[in-house]
């Protein structure tokens, strides 16, 4: 009766309570590669955890040791952090694209003393990226091969007995990159973190019946605050994705209740639908008084998606478009906003008061206000300890009044619905001496369904340029050409004289992780866009074009 005996204040005591009230439930949900599914319960997540906690504890490692995580999100990826935890250790994740330069800078940064592994597609080239000294454990699935300790060898060890951490030591470090590459560690204590699952759970009336699906990253703040932390508090189960391929049969075997995800993610549930029903056929359906609503509940049902009673789009801005397609279906997506710096806990949107263009309102307990540039800056309890071995950049984003400076160009409203407007290390000067906010203009372009992502950019330019990528499935035919110049046109027209765009360029290449486009958490670094095409840029402008072909001009 031990953990049913205090109210729990840590996610691992909560996990603790979770399994001694119910050891025979389902917790966890992992498809397997073969098409099988293998379902785990709160006793046997909670066995598992503690033979793996038995081998880190027979590592010898000093308390509070440095303890990596380089896999996919699956079951066993939840097992393994609890094992950390239980052992007195701080887990550390890595998404598993990075770069094996990006994973040796964070080994070495945290002098990271065994990592696990998961299943990777990267793994031969990231391998050179841990240091020797780095002891290597397999989750299911991770590699086989001399040197990395099997799963299988990991059980065999007998059960630790979980150590309690003290709520305000810290649980885990986060790096993130930002959109300048250079890595910091985000330390999170186990009190912001609870605290901030546990208003979660409130926010969204959270309770054991609800399922819930993971398909991102738990490197990603959002996915391990909503996912896995509410999970350990709540007690609802967590389904997972075996693959980007099988999103769809996944989603429907799990039929979640609540479901997080980035606008790409959504956008992919949306294109799934086109496929299925032509979006003109669909629109036309959706507009009759009775079969409309069905037609909705079909659409949602073949997504897996007709169970959700609260959908939310976090990591980048949804477009508004989007947001509208799933709201003809039925589905009201909302939008949150958050830093790894507090626990993604800051912002969210309320399906019965929403504002067109704005986020949503300060979550309970978040207090916030503008700066004299116009910078957002939030203060809570959910805040982190600070920047791990950087205590100088701890104190450019922590002031003295607790007070977190986002970083981020906002406006709020006299109810407190927030709206941001950019990054203000993203305002440039042109030449002519003005200063330009590209992420409204990027906004008014990406409205639009022609375009994907745009990048505006202008530092020291006579007028700024757009940097688009199509959505997917579009060419530079003639057609989408003269789309693109009735958009352009439009845009302009809303724009002061000195804003003006001087051309709209069509980008043939991906922007991604691997090409060094993308941070971890999938956004776009500015400062690597500018660096690709910087050469262009002029002879774009003076090409008499107002679209320009990227194929045709580098």
């Amino acid at each position: 009766m031990g953990a049913l005996a205090t109210q729990p204040a840590t996610a691992l005591e909560a996990f603790l309570r979770q399994e001694a009230l119910r050891p025979s439930t389902t917790y966890l949900v992992q498809p397997l590669p073969d098409g099988s599914v293998q379902r785990l319960t709160w006793a046997e997540v909670g066995e598992q955890a503690r033979r793996v906690a038995g081998y880190l504890d027979s590592l010898q490692l000093p308390a509070g040791s440095c303890i990596g995580l380089l896999a996919r999100n699956c079951a066993h990826w939840i097992i393994a952090d609890l094992a950390i935890w239980m052992a007195g250790h701080v887990s550390v994740p890595l998404h598993p694209g990075l770069t094996v330069d990006f994973i040796s800078q964070v080994a070495r940064h945290a002098d990271l003393r065994a990592v696990f592994l998961g299943r990777l597609e990267g793994w031969p080239a990231q391998r050179a990226g841990l240091p020797d000294e780095v002891v290597r454990l397999a989750l299911p699935q991770g590699p086989e091969e001399r040197g990395v300790v099997p799963w299988s060898a990991l059980q065999q060890q007998a059960p630790l007995e979980p150590q309690q951490p003290v709520a305000d030591q810290p649980a885990t470090i986060i790096y993130t990159s930002g959109t300048t590459g250079v890595p910091k560690g985000v330390v999170l204590s186990f009190a912001s973190m609870y605290l901030a699952a546990s208003n979660f759970l409130r926010l969204f009336t959270i309770s054991a019946s609800d399922r819930m699906l993971s398909c991102q990253s738990f490197s990603h703040i959002g996915e391990r605050q909503f996912v896995e932390m509410t999970s350990l508090l709540g007690g609802q189960q967590v389904f997972f994705v075996e693959r980007a391929a099988s999103f769809l049969e996944d989603c429907r075997r799990a039929r979640p209740t609540l479901f997080i995800a980035s606008p790409r993610v959504w956008q992919d549930c949306m294109d799934a639908c086109d496929r299925r029903w032509p979006a003109r056929w669909l629109q036309t359906l959706l507009s009759l008084p009775v079969l409309g609503p069905l037609q909705g509940r079909r659409a949602l049902a073949y997504l897996g998606l007709d169970q959700v009673r609260y959908a939310v789009s976090g990591a980048a801005r949804l477009n508004p478009a989007l947001q509208r397609r799933f709201a003809a279906l039925g589905l009201q997506v909302v939008e949150a906003y958050g830093m790894t710096e507090n626990c993604g806990y800051s912002h969210l949107g309320r399906p019965s008061r929403q504002r067109p263009g704005y986020i949503g309102l300060p979550n309970p307990g978040v207090e916030c206000r503008l700066g004299p540039q116009g910078e957002l800056l939030v203060r809570s309890k959910t805040l982190m300890l600070g920047y791990h071995k950087d205590p100088v950049r701890t104190a450019e984003v922590l002031d003295e009044d607790g007070f977190l400076h986002t970083g981020d160009a906002a406006e709020i409203d006299q109810e407190g619905f927030l709206r941001l407007t950019g990054r203000l290390r993203d305002i440039f000067k042109t030449s002519r001496g003005r200063y330009v906010i590209p992420a409204p203009i990027e906004q008014r372009l990406m409205d639009d369904v022609l375009i994907e992502e745009a990048c505006v950019v202008g530092q020291d330019l006579p007028q700024p340029l757009a940097l688009v990528r199509l959505a997917p499935g579009l060419t530079a035919d003639k057609t989408n050409r003269g789309r693109l110049q009735a958009l352009f046109d439009s845009v302009n027209q809303t724009l002061p004289e000195t804003e003006r765009l001087g051309c709209l360029v069509i980008v043939q290449s991906a922007w991604d992780i691997a090409g060094g486009f993308r941070t971890p958490t999938l956004k776009l670094r500015r400062n690597v866009v500018e660096a690709t095409y910087h050469a262009h840029f002029q002879y774009w402008l003076v090409s008499g074009k107002s679209i320009v072909l990227e194929e045709s001009e580098v």
